[in-house]
Order: structure tokens, then sequence, then C-alpha cells
């Protein structure tokens, strides 16, 4: 929160000025982003045709679910949200009360079909600038423990979560460097329609651990749909720390403190 309208601000305004039915939605570079596409996965996901994560992105999941509507609607199946295709989708989702997404069913199954240990999963661990010294701590002890760790460096939070989905990470953690404010907040992902169910659990478990380990205030769990978090496909928390000099002196306390929130998240039950 930095008080300034920059790009990603002004992307954020613009993405939440449009609704349903307002413009053509169809799979494109860059992907079409905002609130209608969110609201045209979360109808796709009432009615049992899962495109991932509602996060109001359009890629290929939620033009996978669009075929598979547009052909169970008997309209035709070209991936473009437009007229025929709208009024479907209308009348349909409207015969449905309040369902459970199936976006947010599989999300937990997948949880509880995971392996209850961190051993042969696949961790990345970002930062942006300031933290090397943590996620270098923080990968000796992972590895230790017989996990695979990547470390992510790009100053863009949008670039590294690109990384992470292109390696199929299991979790992403994203570090952050809060150099004036002493304290620790987590963040996790968090949409209208939907939210990471991993994501949050290991949100409350890295915030339980690290302010007692640092001795720095609580600042609290929160949710959040920045470019990190919404855009990254797997469970990913995005933590905030500070004062600078407390987190360089204290870079194996954090790194001891995140890894073990990551053992009890990955032991963690899902039922």
């Amino acid at each position: 929160m930095d008080g300034i309208c920059g790009q990603q601000t002004w992307n954020t305004l613009v993405e939440a000025g449009f609704r349903l039915g307002d413009r053509f939605l169809y799979r494109r570079t860059p992907m079409l982003r905002g609130d209608d596409v969110a609201e045209l996965q979360q109808r796709l996901c009432t009615l049992g045709f899962d495109t991932g994560r509602v996060d109001g992105i359009l890629g290929d999941d939620t033009v996978r679910a669009l075929g598979e509507f547009q052909r169970n609607a008997g309209v035709p199946v070209d991936g473009i949200v437009g007229g025929a295709t709208l009024e479907e989708l209308l009348r349909l989702e409207s015969r449905h009360h309040d369902p459970e997404l199936v976006s947010a069913v599989r999300a937990r199954a997948a949880l509880r079909d995971a392996p209850p240990t961190l051993r042969g999963r696949h961790v990345a661990v970002g930062e942006s600038g300031g933290l090397g010294s943590v996620t270098g701590a923080l990968r000796r002890r992972l590895t230790l423990g017989g996990t695979r760790v990547t470390e992510l460096h790009h100053p863009d939070d949008a670039v590294q979560a690109k990384e992470a989905n292109e390696l199929d990470v299991d979790v992403f953690v994203g570090l952050r460097l809060n150099p004036s404010t002493p304290g620790c907040r987590t963040a996790f992902w968090s949409g209208t329609h939907d939210e990471s169910p991993g994501g949050r659990r290991l949100a409350e478990l890295v915030q339980r651990a690290v302010p007692d380990a640092l001795g720095v205030p609580d600042a609290g769990v929160r949710g959040m749909s920045v470019p990190l978090l919404r855009e990254t496909r797997m469970p990913a928390v995005l933590v905030e720390v500070g004062p600078a000099s407390t987190i360089v002196e204290q870079a194996p306390a954090l790194a001891a403190a995140i890894s073990a929130a990551l053992g009890h998240w990955a032991d963690a039950s899902w039922e």
C-alpha cells in the first residue's frame, strides 16, 4: 500500500469496471482479466464445469470449461462468450441455489490426496530484494528434509508467479521486506467468489510461527488478490516482515519458523 495509482492499481480499477455481458470474452494474449471473467468462472463452476481458480483471468482452464459448457448447452463451441452462450449461462445458473464451486471441491480433494510430508515435494521461495539470506537459509533447511526447493529472485511479482507455474511447484512462499515497520503479516489469495484453502491454512500457520520466533508484532492474516497470489496456480502465501535490521539478524530463526509452518501444513488434515 503506497497510496500511488501505478499501473497495477490502474489495471485493477479498469478490470473492476466490467460486468458479464459488457464485452465479448475469449482467449487471447495477453489474457483478458476482469470482474466479468470472474463472474463467468463462478457461473461455470456452479454448473459443474471446472475453470480452476475463480481468479478473473481468462486462461486455458476457463476456455476448456467454457467449451464443455457450450457442448452441453447445444450452442456453438467457439470459446467465445457472446449472446447465445450468455443467455444459456444465465438461464441454467438461475436453477441452482448457492451451490458449491466445483473448483473449490477439487482444490480440497487435491490437498487431501497430497503426501502428508514435504519430502519429495517441490517448494518455490521467492523474494524481490533484500531477503536473499532468508531464502537461502530456508532452502538449505528444507533441502535437508528431502524437499526440492527453487529460489526465485525476479523483482516483478507477476514474473515470479509465472516461473512458479512453469515449474509446477507444490507450494509457493513469497517473502517481502517492510524496511521501516516492525511486524509480520501473511497474505493468501482471496477473490470475490473464491479463495485458496491451502493458501489460507498455510498463511495461518506461518502467522502463528513467525511473530513469536522473531519477537515482532503480529499484523495478522489477510486474503488478497495481488498478482503474486492471484496468478500462482498452487497454494501460495506472501509473508511481509520488518524491520530490515531484525530480519537480517534473525534470518535463521525466520527460516526455521517458515520451515516448521510448511511441515505442519503438509501434515494437516484436509477432511
